[in-house]
């Protein structure tokens, strides 16, 4: 690559509900001159955002144009209904759509869920916005079926969630432009599926791995020429001991003790001490 192809920064889209905190921190680390710039962007807008370069990559909310944008799923999010405080279902530890039957469930303009039949009773108008419709909640008016993180960013002591068994699921992925993949959005890629800063794939890991190359070739003299098994002693092969083949007492054959062959006064061997 030469100099211009080098972007000054790589732009990050994440929609809400997206935490990119972790990946960036890693980005940081191991890419510390090239700066990353989050760019913030609704589920609806993200996508768009990606096609006309507002953004390298993004973390999006499937589904997405797959002949225009590439994306690696990363992980399904539980649903869960947000409530207020005292209402009945949070008596369950998990409810279905079914329980919500006779509430009205709020659908705001911007649901992230594929529904192919809402639950309960419509409203009377659609909220614009997930927080909107979290006001509408805490208000009375009604309930919100949401992706669990969309529940946590707008958390409110007033209210709270349940798990809803069987509604729709929401898919988070990273997604780029479809075509080549330049080098810093392979950079971001490794970083998002977990690869080590000594991978041979992305820019980060080949600087990585050229730099090991270099300390091995310098480590190498004098450092792999001795013979397989070698001691560590000063004379390979031989024992540590003091004389080899000896004995650690003083004198051979002679003890203090009262073992064999060390009788005290050092009686005459093969000769009993009979009367005479």
């Amino acid at each position: 690559m030469t100099g211009s192809d080098v972007s000054p920064s790589f732009r990050l889209a994440y929609v809400p509900g997206v935490t990119p905190a972790k990946w960036v921190r890693i980005w940081n680390e191991r890419l510390p001159d090239i700066p990353l710039d989050l760019v913030a962007a609704t589920a609806a807008e993200a996508p768009e955002l990606l096609l006309s370069g507002g953004a390298d990559a993004g973390f999006v909310r499937l589904p997405v144009d797959r002949t225009a944008l590439s994306a690696i799923p990363l992980y399904t999010e539980t649903t869960v209904v947000v409530v207020p405080k005292d209402h009945v279902v949070t008596a369950a530890e998990e409810v279905s759509v079914e329980d919500l039957a006779d509430d009205i469930v709020l659908h705001p303009l911007d649901d992230t869920l594929d529904w192919e039949r809402l639950p309960g009773q419509p409203a009377i108008e659609r909220p614009a916005t997930t927080g909107d419709a979290i006001e509408l909640v805490a208000a009375g008016v009604g309930v919100l079926v949401v992706p669990q993180s969309l529940a946590r960013l707008h958390h409110r002591r007033d209210l709270t969630y349940r798990p809803v068994s069987d509604a729709p699921q929401s898919r988070v992925a990273l997604s780029w432009p479809e075509g080549e993949t330049p080098d810093l959005v392979d950079d971001f890629i490794g970083i998002v599926r977990g690869r080590t800063v000594n991978s041979t794939r992305g820019r980060a890991g080949a600087a990585a791995q050229s730099q090991g190359k270099r300390s091995d070739a310098g480590g190498a003299s004098g450092s792999g020429r001795k013979p397989a098994g070698g001691g560590t002693g000063r004379s390979g092969g031989k024992p540590t001991g003091r004389t080899a083949g000896k004995p650690t007492g003083r004198t051979a054959g002679k003890g203090r003790g009262s073992g064999s062959g060390g009788a005290k006064g050092g009686g005459k061997r093969g000769k009993p001490r009979g009367r005479s």
